[in-house]
């Protein structure tokens, strides 16, 4: 039997062990209903607007979708979105650098991050520094082609961000955290009802740590305030600014060569690094929003959202590259570059929802209007000379000089306008049947200059849904869904020469299962997506080129990915959850030849925690994460399978007040944090990590 099979059919048989060993017909029915009204779901929540713009269950949407929520990111201290996303089933976090990370589902890159529901493609799929959840109430990550709520059809996923809002009643939260590598974190999220009309809610949160990796540091502040008015019955306004200051020292641009000239790998420490102490990463995200939501009576809603976010980086920044001789250790040479950005954006946004009574029968309809605009300026002062490094293995010396750059001169100013028009409709054909049609319509224009490349194009699309959902039994249900992908790109070929659109289709389909009165959710689907001109890496701009020093050039590689997904969420019992599924997939060019070879194909994602009330609210759990062996672009480099295992334990105190200990890679296991790029680095061994959180 294939090994995937065996994993797959083991991950099932787990899946399906819980609910008959702990959920089983003896349960009192008064007791349990009282019970279930005051439960919070662990990876999933009663319904969802991300995949459609349409309010439906997870079990009503023709899609796959995982929610991370509160309880969950508090467990195990899921404090930055990398951390997060690593736990979200489907999704790999490609940690490139230490300060820009990719990522990737089903096979393809994510380019589409919202909150709340707006945003524009983020370029490249590039998320710069940590992105702090302190902000947020929960992430929900849509699987698939998302062309009705993005404006493109990219058949990745969309990973939407929900912020937290002011509550009806008090409630106040503090915590304090302190672990390995010095780090230290505060937070602060305090909720008050001003009047009955009027309610603010302001969070802060600060940390500050060392890192596995030489000379690494980072300092991060966050803040958010965001108030909410009641202004009559029927309309509510809201208003939010929010901001995060990531700071890093000794950062890596680009990471470790890992071969020597004969082809062998470099026997690097884990806290190898090729940055020096006087590299730095500095972001500032700022983000502030107005929004009215007006009830329109007989169930229909309309909002209307204004949004600005503005970026900022500058970074000093040493790359390295070359192939050492491997008896003199010597040949890796570095190149500094400084390379300040800004980055506005500016969305609007309208919707109207509600309720239509057609035939006899209840509907939905959802319709939408938008308007984006991202103007980007980047600079770059070119280093004055290159550097030669010590002898590998041992890179990490602190005795690299700064060469210094030269003048700073402006080399990219772009923007991109994107108008998307989308409608969407949930229709009740039969008591079994419920169908999802709609189209999203996206007209995209940029232009300006990039490292002397021309960024003009122009591209619009209209991109149909089509999914139904048909109950096969009260519990089960059969789901599947189309749509066509249409995705222009950033990324350049080696001229500079922006590459055209993709295009393609992607198609789901599989069951959606609810259990113990919706408790428990349970998915298996079947995928394929087929993309043209997909930008994959081709090699690095060097001096002169026309791009910038140590960034990527593409071509476009016709690829299909097809694959399966398993997961399961929720409470078994009161006291037990569980949640995490298994991936299996496979990624070919045109030629039937693997492609993207840096990513898994086999992923295992599994979480559970088990709380003791009688024991002063102990609470236990463990997340697991494994994935099968890849490969650099070239070839030339292997990461093996490895599995990541993190422990949790908390406790009260008193009343009010919790200690939580964690412990992350318990095992010590040893990996690369990705081969995307061919260069890469360590992550992070063994550590622990304490907390005490004041809550009322």
């Amino acid at each position: 039997m294939p090994s995937s099979l065996r994993i797959a059919l083991l991950t099932s048989a787990l899946f399906a062990l819980p609910g008959t060993a702990f959920a089983g017909p003896d349960d009192d029915g008064d007791k349990a209903a009282d019970q279930q009204s005051q439960i919070v779901v662990t990876g999933i929540v009663q319904s969802s607007q991300s995949a459609t713009g349409l309010a439906l269950s997870p079990r009503e949407t023709p899609q796959s979708i995982t929610i991370i929520d509160q309880a969950r990111i508090q467990d195990f201290q899921l404090t930055n979105i990398n951390d997060l996303l690593d736990q979200t089933v489907g999704i790999n976090v490609e940690r490139v650098e230490t300060d820009r990370t990719y990522y990737n589902s089903r096979g393809f890159d994510i380019a589409s991050f919202q909150v709340d529901g707006i945003g524009l493609p983020v370029a490249y799929g590039i998320q710069y520094g940590d992105l702090d959840t302190a902000l947020f109430d929960r992430v929900e990550a849509i699987r698939g082609a998302n062309a009705l709520m993005t404006g493109v059809g990219n058949p990745s996923a969309t990973i939407n961000y929900v912020r937290k809002r002011p509550t009806d009643s008090f409630q106040a939260k503090g915590s304090v955290q302190a672990g390995s590598w010095n780090r230290w974190r505060a937070e602060a999220d305090v909720s008050v009802p001003v009047t009955d009309s009027f309610a603010v809610r302001a969070i802060y949160a600060h940390e500050n740590r060392d890192s596995h990796l030489a000379y690494n540091h980072v300092n991060r502040n966050v803040a958010g305030l965001i108030a909410s008015w009641k202004v009559t019955p029927q309309l509510t306004a809201t208003a939010g600014y929010s901001r995060q200051e990531n700071d890093a020292r000794g950062v890596l641009w680009g990471a470790l060569p890992l071969t020597y000239g004969d082809g062998s790998r470099i026997p690097y420490a884990r806290s190898a690094t090729p940055a020096a102490p006087w590299t730095f990463w500095d972001t500032t995200d700022q983000r502030a929003f107005g929004e009215l939501a007006y009830d329109l009576g007989s169930g229909w809603q309309a909002k209307g959202v204004v949004t600005y976010a503005n970026n900022q980086q500058t970074a000093k920044l040493l790359y390295a590259f070359g192939t050492p001789d491997k008896a003199t250790g010597l040949g890796i040479r570095g190149q500094v570059g400084f390379y300040p950005s800004e980055t506005d954006e500016y969305l609007g946004d309208v919707t109207a929802s509600g309720p239509l009574t057609l035939f006899g029968r209840a509907h939905q309809l959802a319709f939408g209007v938008s308007r984006g605009r991202q103007d980007n300026r980047q600079w770059q002062g070119a280093g004055n000379s290159l550097i030669a490094y010590p002898a590998v293995p041992n890179l990490a010396t602190g005795g690299i000089a700064d060469p210094g750059t030269g003048p700073v001169t402006l080399e990219a100013n772009g923007r991109i306008d994107v108008t998307r028009v989308y409608g969407a409709a949930h229709l009740n054909l039969t008591d079994q049947l419920k169908a999802v049609v709609g189209a999203g319509a996206t007209w995209l224009e940029a232009g300006g200059i990039s490292y002397g490349a021309d960024l003009y194009r122009k591209n619009g699309r209209v991109s149909p849904y089509a999914g139904f959902t048909y109950d096969l039994t009260s519990n089960v249900s059969f789901y599947a869904s189309y749509t066509s992908i249409f995705n222009p790109q950033d990324e350049s070929d080696v001229r500079g020469r922006r590459l055209a659109p993709i295009t393609g289709t992607s198609i789901e389909g599989g069951l959606k299962s609810e259990w113990f009165g919706g408790r428990l959710y349970a998915t298996a689907s079947l995928f394929r997506a087929r993309q043209k001109n997909l930008a994959t890496v081709a090699g690095q701009f060097g001096p002169g080129d026309p791009g910038k020093l140590g960034s990527n050039y593409y071509v476009g590689v016709d690829t299909t990915a097809r694959g399966f997904e398993l997961e399961l969420g929720g409470r078994v019992t009161d006291n037990w959850s569980i949640s995490g599924g298994y991936t299996g997939l496979e990624i070919e060019d045109a030629a039937g030849a693997p492609a993207r070879v840096f990513l898994p194909t086999k992923s295992l994602k599994l979480a559970t925690t088990y709380a003791v009330p009688d024991l002063r609210d102990l609470k236990l759990g463990a997340q697991l994460r494994w994935q099968n062996r890849v490969r650099s672009p070239d070839f030339s480099v292997t990461q093996d399978e490895y599995a990541v295992l993190d422990l949790m334990a908390s406790i009260r105190l008193v009343d009010h007040v919790r200690a939580a200990i964690n412990l992350r890679n318990v095992t010590d296991s040893t990996y690369l944090g990705s081969l995307m790029w061919g260069q890469a680095f360590y992550a992070a061994p063994r550590s622990v990590l304490g907390s005490i959180t004041f809550s009322y």
